[in-house]
């Protein structure tokens, strides 16, 4: 693809601080950087999110309907996982620096941090990425609707989703002190790569997460929206 830029105009940006480009935090230890076209006016057809992660943190399940996504471990170590929709089972790969996973267009997925001072780069290969979000399918969805599609008890459910209030993005909320991902699972997982000290299902549905974002990035009113 060619862009069709006037490269000699001054409007044209060559360099841009990704620090200051926060998407998304949740704490001091836990929080997003992005870089699209939006702020750096000349990339390509690239962009990537700068993820920080302390253990236990999960990027919320998701899936970008727009682009694949390659997850880059700079420190640390994570856990990234997909279910893949041709086989319907979930893939786990445990990466550590200089380790990558590739997570196809359209897939759902998410990523936990496994030790404290995790440093992931996503990168997509779309100007602006777009995101479905499990917390925004999770809150949005009518209850009558879940509870008629899966006979579920529409009371039951509304309660149970009604601590999803926005888009969560990193998960679990400051205030949970539940442990699920450290404690509800009794099997060895099969992990790709590197074996952890660590558990989390395997070949099970998903249990998207739930918390409020804060920061530079707006609630969520509705899906499918950009990263920012």
């Amino acid at each position: 693809m060619t862009l069709y830029l006037d490269y000699k105009s001054p409007s044209i940006q060559y360099f841009d601080d990704i620090n200051r480009n926060r998407l998304f935090t949740k704490d001091g230890q836990n929080y997003i950087n992005v870089l699209s076209t939006q702020t750096l006016n000349s990339l390509d057809n690239v962009s990537l999110l700068d993820i920080f992660l302390s253990q236990g943190n999960v990027v919320e399940p998701h899936y970008h309907q727009n682009a694949a996504e390659l997850v880059y471990c700079v420190s640390g170590a994570a856990n990234v996982s997909f279910i893949n929709p041709f086989t319907n089972e979930v893939s786990t790969y445990h990466i550590m620096p200089g380790q990558v996973t590739n997570i196809p267009q359209g897939w759902w997925h998410w990523e936990i941090a496994t030790v404290d001072n995790t440093h992931l780069i996503a990168i997509f290969n779309a100007p602006i990425p777009e995101v479905i979000l499990g917390s925004d399918i999770l809150r949005l969805t009518p209850s009558d609707v879940m509870a008629h599609t899966y006979c579920l008890n529409e009371g039951q459910w509304r309660e149970t989703v009604a601590p999803i209030q926005a888009s969560t993005f990193i998960g679990p909320p400051v205030n949970c002190h539940q442990g699920h991902i450290q404690g509800q699972m009794q099997q060895q997982p099969q992990v790709y790569g590197y074996q952890l000290p660590y558990q989390q299902p395997q070949h099970q549905m998903m249990q998207p997460p739930y918390g409020q974002p804060q920061g530079m990035y707006p609630s969520a009113q509705g899906y499918p929206q950009q990263y920012w």
